[in-house]
């Protein structure tokens, strides 16, 4: 518990420094962590959800999919928001092209 109090009480006195280089110091190291965060969190989420949109709207008939709720079928039909699926011999499905996440045509038997 010392520690702590002896850890934040240098943290206040670096902040409040009249050194105008420590203060710098603190927000260089704010800023490293806004860019590294950036770097390996947001910027992956975002290629990731770029890829998702183009393959969404690359969709056709007859490619084999798989929902967000672990439907596999097979596009029947695509429209403009929405896909017909055939779940099983004659199930059909009208889904939202949101709710499709992965495509399994080269993984299925």
């Amino acid at each position: 518990m010392i520690t702590l109090n002896v850890f934040f009480a240098h943290v206040l006195q670096a902040t409040t420094a009249q050194d105008g280089l420590q203060g710098w110091s603190m927000w260089i190291v704010l800023g490293l962590i806004f860019v590294v965060m950036w770097f390996f969190m947001i910027r992956p989420q975002r290629k990731q959800q770029k890829e998702l949109e183009k393959f969404r709207a690359e969709l056709k008939k007859g490619d084999k999919i798989v929902t967000v709720g672990g439907i596999f079928g097979v596009i029947d039909e695509v429209k403009e928001t929405s896909v017909l699926i055939k779940v099983d011999g004659d199930i059909k499905l009208r889904m939202d092209k949101n709710s499709i996440v992965r495509d399994f045509t080269d993984t299925a038997k």
